[in-house]
């Protein structure tokens, strides 16, 4: 099973979902306190299992409507995913994948690990 790891950063909290072998899926932006990371916690869980799919990398895609997993290409031509919530907030974001097969993989991993995902904290 994954986990999200909390972890303090110099300006604040943040957290990465990691899957069940330590790898980090998924990461948060950096929030003021650890009471609005854990809601961010429970932003992803709730609208992962829910979420669109939106591949911007798709000629002529179509928009849908949030919460949504939006894929894209990055300046260095790298795939990557980022969560929105219903609001249309960003609530994680990816890595680079070199292969778009690999970010779907990411998609489908937070998908799976987020809901039930234990919180632990990290120093």
């Amino acid at each position: 099973m994954g986990k999200f790891a909390i972890k303090t950063t110099k300006s604040g909290v943040k957290f990465n979902l990691k899957a069940t072998n330590g790898e980090i899926i998924a990461s948060s932006e950096v929030y003021k306190t650890l009471a609005s990371c854990k809601n961010g916690i429970e932003s992803v869980r709730k609208n992962s299992a829910k979420a669109n799919f939106e591949d911007q990398t798709a000629p002529d895609f179509a928009k849908v409507k949030c919460p949504k997993f939006e894929m894209y290409t990055d300046k260095a031509g790298e795939f990557r995913f980022r969560l929105k919530a219903t609001n249309g907030q960003i609530i994680a974001v990816s890595e680079g994948y070199k292969a778009k097969a690999s970010c779907l993989n990411g998609i489908e991993s937070v998908k799976k690990n987020a809901p039930e995902a234990e919180v632990v904290t990290e120093e």
